[in-house]
């Protein structure tokens, strides 16, 4: 079984993960995973958090020379803003009064948490719930993502909408060609000038803005995933994967919500033979029928709304006085979704990964070559 745990809190000392069922042999270095950690710092609308941060892995264990050992890999990533905050989040003698936080934000899980774990101070909640959680998730699931690219499958992300600007569709070409030289990560050079418009429009009122992302998994084997039983179905997988993203409030595989408003004729995918095997006329299943990968791209977007942390704060409650107040600002970005594009690939490679080992198996990557040439093989007429 491959699994992760994250552990640590936005100011404290580090975050790490632990990631247990990664195969031996596998290649992986630090400086891989710092690239994606990187890619999940940039795009226009971060705020004063990333200038602090320069995130970068160390590898503590299951690793040597290079290739994984099959053992627990075990990865950190510290904090550079703990420097300001030890005083205030020593595991030991912590000064808790200069750093309180009382007034709960709308949107956020300030009071649902304190409420649920019987804290007066709020930033005992909010340090585990801020989305810097998700760089130990992008450094622990990179690993997961060396594991399908070695193995043939890529993973493209890519924001499609932000606030009430929505980009052209592009092609898997266009778009990979594009999003390099993006600071949005969008492929659509003209929409992404009028979403730093809507950016900057929302920084002056204090606001802050959601939008909505795309994942594209290509070179997927048919297979992945089962219909035997409902944990076990690649789409309910990959939707609570990315539903566990910080402010995610909606998925959709393939065509999603517009299947529902088209009849079956319009939606469902033909299939055909040829030389190569069947094949399908369109993807509106985003390349999972049944809860298995048909081979085909798997298309997925997720829903972000907007930071719930606002410059011009929403009315709250005091929870030490019982007063109205304006709710607390923490530092924040006004807009994240292409920080979020960077934590779906992660995500949903991971669950791939998943659902690649499961069918495959193996403890080293010599035996899963040898399974997946007997599998390939096996396929290679259908």
């Amino acid at each position: 079984m491959l699994r992760y745990f994250t552990a640590g809190e936005s100011h404290g000392p580090a975050l790490t993960a632990i990631l247990e069922g990664i195969p031996a042999g596998l290649e992986i270095s630090p400086e891989y995973i710092d690239r994606q950690l990187a890619r999940r710092q940039q795009g226009y609308g971060r705020g004063g958090r990333m200038k602090i941060e320069r995130d970068r892995v160390k590898l503590l264990s299951g690793v040597r020379g290079g290739l994984t050992l099959g053992s627990p890999v075990t990865l950190q990533v510290e904090n550079t803003d703990w420097v300001n905050w030890e005083p205030y989040m020593s595991p030991v003698n912590a000064d808790y009064e200069p750093k309180r936080v009382a007034v709960p934000r709308p949107g956020h899980g300030d009071l649902v948490g304190a409420i649920k774990y019987g804290h007066e101070d709020l930033r005992n909640v909010l340090e585990r719930a801020s989305a810097r959680e998700t760089a130990a998730r992008v450094a622990v699931c990179t690993v997961a993502r060396k594991l399908i690219e070695y193995f043939g499958m890529e993973i493209t992300g890519h924001v499609v909408q932000i606030g009430s600007i929505r980009a052209e569709d592009r092609t898997l070409k266009e778009i990979k060609k594009q999003i390099e030289k993006s600071e949005l990560l969008c492929a659509d050079p003209l929409a992404e000038e009028k979403m730093k418009k809507e950016i900057d429009d929302a920084k002056e009122k204090g606001d802050s803005l959601g939008g909505i992302f795309e994942i594209i998994v290509t070179n997927v084997p048919v297979g992945l995933g089962s219909h035997v039983q409902w944990d076990r179905k690649l789409d309910g997988r990959i939707a609570w994967s990315l539903m566990s993203v910080q402010a995610i409030k909606g998925v959709e595989i393939g065509l999603g919500f517009t299947a529902a408003t088209l009849p079956g004729s319009r939606v469902h995918d033909e299939i055909f033979t040829g030389t190569n095997g069947y094949y399908r006329g369109s993807n509106n299943a985003g390349g999972i029928e049944a809860g298995i990968s048909n081979g085909q791209n798997i298309v997925v977007r997720a829903a972000m709304k907007p930071i719930a942390t606002l410059y011009s704060p929403l009315r709250s409650v005091n929870l030490r006085t019982g007063v109205e107040e304006l709710a607390a600002v923490e530092r924040s970005d006004i807009c994240a979704v292409p920080a979020a594009a960077v934590v779906g690939e992660a995500v949903v490679a991971f669950e791939m990964a998943r659902a690649f080992l499961e069918k495959f198996g193996g403890d080293s990557i010599a035996e899963i070559d040898a399974r997946m040439k007997i599998y390939r093989e096996q396929v290679s007429h259908v």
